[in-house]
């Protein structure tokens, strides 16, 4: 699958958005990705979830016992990872704003994880989630996006693969230029700080 086949997958189910957004990070950007739409079609998701695990080497896709994803982001797209992969897959939550797993999910001691995310920006999430793995006894091989939105900065400590890498300028709140400042800002991520 080629940057422009997974755009036009963003496009054509109306996942890409444009206005004036707060993201989770705590930066501001004049477009978003709703990866929730262009994963609702369970079709689409397969799609892009298989393109994604091709990004991965044989190597550490051989190696992977579990994938593991971040609630809510990444739920979705974790679960079509396993798909792909043949690999069980759960989700971490937050009940009390730390990063654990629950519903009697449990990893092996030791067991090789593959974490996975929708889109990663700062890479704060993604960091948060794998020191869970760490508390819950796993150790996170490397990590899987459908989207890179850090403009190739992110360091999550682990090798990173995302399935595109989009590069839309994100501004702290002090740098928010005037013509974005004049649209209402809107927060569709799910974490609340």
């Amino acid at each position: 699958m080629t940057d422009e086949d997974v755009l036009h997958e963003f496009r054509s189910s109306e996942a890409l958005l444009e206005g004036h957004f707060l993201l989770s990070s705590g930066r501001h950007s004049a477009h978003y990705l709703q990866c929730a739409r262009v994963l609702m079609d369970p079709a689409r998701a397969d799609r892009l979830a298989r393109a994604l695990a091709q990004k991965l080497p044989r190597e550490l896709r051989g190696a992977i016992d579990a994938v593991v994803s971040p609630a809510m982001g990444g739920l979705i797209i974790g679960h079509e990872m396993g798909r792909a992969l043949g690999k069980d897959a759960m989700f971490l939550e937050r009940p009390e704003g730390t990063f654990e797993l629950r519903r009697g999910f449990r990893l092996q001691p030791g067991a090789k994880v593959l974490m996975v995310e929708d889109v990663v920006t700062t890479g704060l999430s993604s960091r948060e989630a794998i020191a869970a793995v760490a508390r819950e006894g796993g150790e996170v091989l490397a990590e899987a996006a459908l989207v890179d939105r850090s403009n190739g900065s992110v360091d999550l400590g682990v090798p990173f693969f995302p399935l595109i890498a989009l590069n839309f300028p994100t501004y702290a709140d002090d740098e928010v230029p005037a013509e974005l400042a004049a649209v209402p800002v809107t927060k569709p991520g799910s974490r609340m700080a």
